[in-house]
């Protein structure tokens, strides 16, 4: 197996984290919405992951929803003590599997009450904030102090050791950082979707990590001519080329590839033995042209 610590480490919170770990999404049934096809191949997954050496989990309990955070606690309770998981708070899922915001205090409080019972532990190690502003599912501006406030509130009681927030601009990520201790930053980023470059650099030199979702593409994989150029010439798959380009574009950045398969899983960690040669970054940059690249 991978020594996966062969990718490096990075903080988050009062942790030093192999920078690859593992998201739980898809651990849930179709549409991230009710139970998986086959539990038990879902157990062995997150298994097979913490036996890996991943120390760093990242899920949420409007995953199913409370579906893979009640699979977590039946895989790997009790917990090793070096491993941390991350949830995020911020929505709910609608009988028809829609996802509906819940950043009310009331719900924020619900949202951490439902995780610590579904997880099985007194304190959560960190809690994302997941804002649902606007008419889509991306980021959209608007000022956080309501829900970020409650949840420093939950953090004083105890029940919340460090926060993060997810789906947020550049403008709420400073507005958070003078109201609350962040310790990483959740987005959507990968080599076609890079809006977030100069946020990137802009957390590694605060110290911050920085944690892409859907780092190959989410529901529509990621496709180009280019990615699967380079895989053939490093004897990589696309995807592992892709995850790659994601530990190498900056040390700040926590891959969480999700994934129900345990083959699938063996290969996204072997990502840690390789390493993309300079013409291949060069190529791959190509992909996805960032906003500041353009002007």
């Amino acid at each position: 197996m991978t020594d996966i610590g062969k990718a490096g480490t990075y903080r988050l919170g009062d942790a030093q984290v192999k920078r690859i770990g593992y998201g739980a999404m898809q651990l849930a049934g179709p549409g991230v919405f009710g139970p998986p096809k086959d539990r038990d191949a879902a157990l062995a997954v997150l298994r097979t992951a913490v036996a890996a050496g991943v120390d760093h989990i990242d899920t949420s309990d409007f995953y199913g929803p409370h579906i893979t955070n009640q699979l977590i606690r039946e895989a790997l309770s009790p917990y090793s003590d070096d491993l941390t998981i991350v949830t995020k708070i911020g929505a709910v899922r609608g009988a028809d599997a829609s996802w509906n915001p819940a950043l009310s205090a009331e719900e924020l409080a619900q949202a951490v009450h439902d995780n610590l019972r579904n997880l099985g532990v007194e304190v959560l190690d960190v809690v994302n904030l997941r804002l649902m502003f606007g008419e889509g599912h991306g980021p959209a501006e608007g000022s956080l102090e309501a829900p970020l406030t409650a949840l420093v509130a939950l953090q004083q009681q105890g029940l919340v050791r460090h926060i993060g927030l997810s789906n947020v601009t550049a403008a709420q990520v400073a507005e958070g950082r003078k109201i609350a201790e962040i310790v990483c930053v959740q987005n959507q980023y990968n080599l076609a979707h890079r809006d977030d470059d100069a946020l990137i650099d802009e957390l590694a030199a605060a110290g911050i990590a920085y944690v892409p979702f859907f780092p190959l593409g989410g529901f529509s994989p990621l496709q180009s001519g280019a990615l699967d150029d380079v895989a053939a010439d490093v004897g990589a798959t696309p995807m592992q080329v892709a995850l790659a380009w994601l530990l190498q574009r900056s040390p700040n950045i926590l891959v969480i590839a999700g994934t129900s398969s345990v083959v699938h899983l063996r290969e996204n960690l072997a990502v840690a033995d390789l390493v993309l040669p300079a013409s291949a970054l060069t190529a791959l940059y190509a992909i996805g042209v960032s906003p500041a690249a353009r002007t």
